[in-house]
């Protein structure tokens, strides 16, 4: 018996940047999926979860495809089976019991911590060596096999490089990584806005189509390659191009210590977002503004859009006031019921009792 744990992660800036190669500021959180295994002698992989109905049995060896698998959660675990299979795990089963502190569908990535959770467990079992790039790879893959969904690959990245205190610059194209030390005056407060979002049925693989056909007509391979002036009258790429320098920006300004220049940024963030990408809601922009009146130092969504929760980077020593007042607004400006949070950067994946 064993367990292996996988954090969620907010992302500061960096929104809708990973799968054009760019960068990204996220960061893993104290919120997680563990999971607790045994293995089996009869080559099943039999699995429950806190956060979902039923039970789910599949065959070890891969050969199952998620397409054929009842429950969601189910198939999330099929695709894993199926992408390692083809790494050589050998087909041992295991019994998995799988729990969650992560929100569904908040944009705290839920489903990566999942997939790399029951990734790792399943590597684990079966005497399979991973790297931490290519078990960041494997849950990726997964999460598109099952879902549908063309996700990039930020959040299984944060799940699995994870480092407490930082924050992690990341940079898409080569998947290298630089901690980036969080200044210890500020907290991180995410709250969730009482919509939950669910990217299958949100206009996500529509914003990444229109994000490849505008690359195209800039005559480069991604928008991270593409220039202001190039993408100055289309709204999409605009995004894209303004956001990568805005998360350099930010990190530059955290080096600096200038936190006033670090929200800014975020709230410059969140206007593209609105404005030009087009995947903010009513109700995030009423939780942005509210935590922005209420003296947070910036503030933006976090995540896909859709939906979920706003991130605020605040005062360490305001964050009661901050976040009271904020919540009162919201709640009384939308009726909606908002959950707050404040969380901290924790280390990535790995066993419950050590690292990967």
């Amino acid at each position: 018996m064993f367990e292996v744990r996988a954090p969620g992660r907010v992302n500061l800036i960096g929104d809708h940047t990973d799968y054009q190669g760019g960068f990204c500021l996220p960061m893993a959180i104290d919120r997680e999926v563990v999971v607790r295994a045994q293995g089996r002698t009869d080559g099943l992989v039999r699995a429950r979860s806190d956060s979902f109905a039923g039970v789910v049995e599949i065959p070890a060896d891969g050969s199952r495809g998620p397409e054929t698998v009842a429950r969601p959660w189910g198939r999330a675990i099929a695709a894993v089976l199926q992408e390692l299979a083809a790494l050589g795990r050998p087909p041992v089963g295991f019994d998995a019991d799988i729990t969650s502190t992560v929100p569904v569908g908040s944009g705290l990535s839920s489903s990566a911590a999942f997939m790399v959770a029951v990734a790792l467990t399943a590597a684990r079992v079966g005497s399979l060596a991973i790297e931490p790039r290519a078990l960041a790879l494997v849950a990726q893959a997964s999460e598109q096999a099952s879902t549908g969904v063309p996700c990039g690959v930020m959040d299984q990245m944060a799940s699995v490089f994870g480092r407490a205190g930082h924050a992690l610059l990341l940079d898409c194209r080569s998947l290298d990584i630089e901690a980036v030390p969080l200044p210890p005056p500020v907290a991180v407060v995410v709250i969730h806005t009482g919509v939950a979002r669910k990217l299958e049925d949100s206009a996500y693989a529509e914003r990444r189509a229109a994000c490849e056909a505008a690359a195209r007509r800039a005559g480069v391979a991604l928008l991270r390659d593409a220039t202001l002036d190039q993408v100055a009258d289309d709204p999409i790429a605009r995004h894209v191009v303004s956001e990568n320098q805005r998360v350099l920006d930010f990190v530059q300004a955290l080096r600096a210590g200038d936190l006033e220049r670090s929200g800014q940024l975020m709230i410059s963030s969140h206007a593209s977002l609105r404005d030009d990408f087009r995947v903010s809601t009513a109700e995030l922009d009423a939780l942005v503004d509210a935590l922005v009146d209420a003296g947070a130092l910036g503030a933006r969504l976090t995540g896909a859009g859709f939906g979920g929760c706003a991130v605020g980077l605040v005062a360490a020593d305001a964050v009661d006031d901050v976040v009271g007042h904020a919540v009162a607004r919201y709640r009384s400006g939308t009726g909606l019921t908002p959950t707050s949070f404040v969380v901290h950067a924790v280390d990535g994946a790995g066993l419950v009792e050590g690292g990967l």
